[in-house]
């Protein structure tokens, strides 16, 4: 394939991601957008392996077609509730990439130093990039070499443990060794020594030395936040693996891997800041792990959580002119979404406005909520971000809130010592009546003990949220 032809395919895939994105923003074109992401990658890898200088066919197309049946594989037996941790562990296979493309380039850049004049013409690929590479040129690349690398092994212990920690593998809470900044700090200058070293043809072992520190940073990073501000950490992931990709895309001098892999560093940054607002953490912090987070006892809660059967549930809803439904990750878990679009559906054809209250980072990957709703055909006008539907809750008759706790904590306002102290959560305890849609008495994922439980207007519909939600249904009028 010729040049020209590879640079506008390059081109038209770069066009169609930043479609992609652009689509993603709004439920009615994501589904869209998805097609134009998956045409893009495809005319992006056909153009890439038949490229010129691209040879090893064989091989090329036997680890795609691999990965392919092993991706569909995964895919298919995935969850919904499973998605975020799918998605961290993506992440961390596109840091581990990083870093093997990276030791690669090492390599070759060093046997390609060794060969004659004679031996440099006959290379091919990326060895033959490096053999007509200047001299100035070959130490910027050490430069994109060495970041590659460190960005990609950050990327990969950290997306590990955020797998660890969303899929219940590891405690959720947030842990720091002894020294806890300081060691983050100390490894993060030594490793800015180590590139000064390697700059100057200190060899390999400073390349290896520098991998096992971004490996520990990578991992005392992620393990030092705590589970209320997972969502952020898998955003944040996300763009750390775009840089990465950026950065061994100025290695190997393909122009549409630094496009793409600086779309998805941008956005997801912009994402993870976005989100930082919505939260009222501060941005850096989350990025240094949790760093300045201090808090004190927690205050004490008083009263008791009162149950409330079915029956109860059905009359205040029959009774009812508003009602206002809040969902988050016990409903994915419960797999409750089709009987809650049910429910919507029984209850507006009696006459009732009904809506849902969507939090920035309900669930535990943004847009969760979202998804799950859509596929459950719930009308996407009825379906309300926080800041449009939070000032209604004092006129609301009835807030149903299924499996949702951090996001609707009335501590956060409240408890200046909580570790979710000021940010802002849907205020469904200003409503008429509360029924939360619950297990257990247990804390949520962040493990924060919720007032709103407590409170007088609140009763506790407890069990299994799918089954809960089928027994009101035919009990509406």
């Amino acid at each position: 394939m010729a040049i020209g032809i590879v640079s506008a395919a390059y081109i038209a895939a770069a066009v169609l991601f930043i479609l992609s994105l652009g689509g993603l923003s709004g439920q009615e074109s994501a589904k869209r957008a998805v097609w134009y992401g998956i045409v893009g990658m495809g005319l992006a890898v056909i153009a890439t392996v038949f490229g010129p200088d691209v040879g090893h066919w064989f091989i090329i197309v036997l680890m795609i077609a691999g990965g392919s049946v092993l991706g569909y594989y995964v895919a298919s037996r995935v969850q919904m509730t499973e998605m975020p941790q799918l998605v961290a562990a993506l992440h961390s296979f596109v840091g581990l990439a990083a870093v093997f493309i990276g030791y690669n380039a090492h390599i070759e850049e060093a046997h390609v130093a060794r060969l004659d004049e004679a031996a440099r013409a006959s290379l091919t690929g990326f060895a033959a990039i490096l053999a007509h590479k200047l001299p100035v040129e070959l130490a910027i690349m050490k430069v994109e070499v060495f970041l590659g690398v460190f960005i990609g092994a950050v990327t990969f212990t950290g997306s590990v443990i955020a797998f660890g920690k969303l899929a219940g593998k590891v405690d959720g809470k947030a842990k720091k060794l002894p020294g806890g900044h300081m060691l983050n700090a100390g490894a993060a200058a030594l490793s800015l020594i180590l590139l000064i070293a390697y700059f100057n043809g200190a060899g390999a072992w400073s390349l290896v030395l520098m991998t096992l520190l971004a490996f520990f940073i990578g991992y005392h990073l992620i393990m030092g936040i705590g589970g209320a501000d997972m969502p952020v950490v898998v955003s944040m992931l996300n763009s750390y693996s775009g840089w990465a990709a950026a950065a061994i895309g100025f290695t190997l001098g393909n122009d549409l891997l630094i496009v793409t892999g600086a779309l998805v560093g941008s956005s997801g940054a912009i994402l993870s800041y976005i989100m930082c607002k919505a939260m009222n953490r501060s941005f850096v912090s989350v990025i240094l792990g949790g760093f300045g987070t201090t808090t004190g006892p927690a205050m004490e809660i008083t009263g008791e959580q009162i149950a409330i059967d079915a029956e109860g549930v059905a009359s205040a809803l029959n009774e009812a002119d508003s009602v206002i439904i809040v969902p988050g990750y016990g409903m994915a878990v419960a797999q409750a979404q089709q009987a809650v679009s049910e429910l919507t559906r029984k209850l507006r054809d009696a006459g009732k406005n009904v809506r849902f209250a969507i939090h920035p980072v309900a669930g535990r990957l943004p847009g969760h909520m979202n998804v799950l709703l859509a596929e459950a055909k719930v009308p996407y006008d009825i379906v309300m971000e926080m800041d449009e539907i939070n000032d209604d809750f004092p006129e609301t008759d009835v807030v149903i809130v299924i499996g949702s706790n951090d996001i609707v904590n009335p501590a956060a306002e409240e408890d200046p010592n909580s570790p979710i102290a000021g940010m802002p959560v849907l205020q469904v305890w200003k409503a008429k009546q509360v029924f939360v849609s619950k297990r257990g008495q247990g804390t949520g994922y962040s493990g924060i003990e919720n007032p709103l439980f407590y409170k007088e207007n609140t009763r506790m519909f407890y069990g299994d949220a799918k089954k809960s939600i089928n027994e009101l249904l035919p009990m509406i009028k």
